[in-house]
């Protein structure tokens, strides 16, 4: 996706409600960036919780099924940001639930299990993301694995509250009966749904009787024999999208019909500079970056970021994904322009108003950034 942005531009709602920040902004309606206050917690799997988050006063939230969140909490002094799939329905407005698995090692996992209850209170920014049913009105095929089925929960549950028309099947797979999210709905799905699990082997305490081992095309094509008249939905950790990948483009899926959704971070994330940076030929024409709030000013050529432009100049920016998906790294472009090739962590709005993703964004022109 990309937005070509020729300097801030801001809308006249937007300075209606700087000239009167208590007149209610239209495009904000339903956004969230605000605390919320957890009022539950659902132990889903042994290491799966839904923790429920409420505004502090009476409003509704506007998002699609399948959006994500953004959490910003505080580890032992580090300011951190993660993103989690909304997984209640929209139909369900005066609140909404988040499904976080316990990663080993993984700091706002942890946290979030350990620290946060009823009555704790988080940061929360959204909805983002088109990992959504938008456009599509025929046959579909979800394909989850852990946790990546929190999406497609928010979509089946969205099915269940509206009864709308449906022809969905949902693929999901998990370790074992023991991890499989969401199982006593997934068991009884609303008119529309068709679901079938897979495990990779039986649990401790229960044995596995339908399919079995990681998905296979032969596998797929048993469960969904019309999958090449079916759009795909993907989501699940990097190594089991990269092999549905390959089973839907040897089965011959159009991948102009599939879409995918992953929250996995960039490997360079929070890197320090590197000094020994090559310099870029004398023929590359260089923008100047200026750094309002820093103080400095840096250069950037047009194939560099301009997070990656700070980052070698020794400036730290807060960023996480570096794919344009968390909105981090979100900054206001106070003059000039840049090519933004962003995966939904900004809305349509705050581009209006001038704010950029400097993890996706190259300079098009010199620029004054507040960062």
């Amino acid at each position: 996706m990309t937005d070509m942005l020729i300097g801030p531009a801001r809308t006249a709602a937007a300075d209606r409600h700087a000239a009167d920040p208590a007149a209610v902004d239209p495009e904000r309606a339903g956004e969230i960036d605000e605390t919320l206050v957890c009022t539950g917690v659902a132990q889903v799997t042994h290491d799966v919780r839904s923790f429920t988050l409420a505004p502090t006063e009476s409003r509704s939230f506007a998002f699609e099924a399948g959006q994500y969140v953004t959490v910003r909490v505080d580890v032992d002094g580090v300011p951190l940001e993660r993103c989690y799939s909304i997984s209640s329905p929209p139909s369900r407005t005066g609140s909404i639930e988040i499904t976080v698995k316990r990663v080993l090692g993984g700091p706002v996992s942890t946290w979030l299990h350990d620290q946060v209850g009823p009555g704790s209170r988080l940061h929360v920014a959204g909805p983002y993301g088109r990992f959504t049913r938008a456009g599509r009105s025929g046959k579909e095929l979800w394909l989850s694995a852990g946790s990546g089925i929190t999406p497609m929960m928010a979509m089946a549950r969205e099915l269940r509250d509206r009864g709308t028309g449906a022809d969905v099947v949902l693929v999901h797979n998990a370790r074992t009966p023991r991890d499989i999210l969401f199982r006593r709905e997934l068991e009884a799905p609303p008119p529309g749904l068709e679901v079938a699990a897979v495990c990779e082997r039986d649990a401790d305490d229960e044995a596995w009787h339908s399919y079995r081992g990681l998905l296979t095309l032969p596998m797929l094509t048993a469960i969904a024999p019309d999958l090449l008249e079916r759009d795909v939905l993907l989501c699940g950790p990097p190594a089991y999208m990269a092999a549905v990948r390959e089973l839907l483009a040897v089965a011959g899926v159009d991948p102009g019909r599939c879409r995918e959704e992953r929250f996995e971070l960039g490997a360079g994330a929070g890197e320090t500079p590197d000094d020994g940076d090559v310099p870029p030929p004398s023929d590359v024409r260089l923008h100047s970056i200026e750094l309002r709030r820093s103080g400095r000013t840096i250069t950037c050529d047009a194939a560099t970021t301009i997070l990656e432009a700070t980052a070698s100049a020794g400036v730290r920016v807060p960023s996480s994904c570096h794919e344009g998906l968390c909105g981090t790294c979100k900054s206001d472009l106070l003059s000039g322009s840049v090519d933004m090739q962003h995966q939904g962590g900004i809305r349509p709005r705050e581009i209006r108003e001038g704010k950029i993703l400097l993890c996706c964004s190259t300079p098009t022109d010199d620029l004054v950034i507040d960062a």
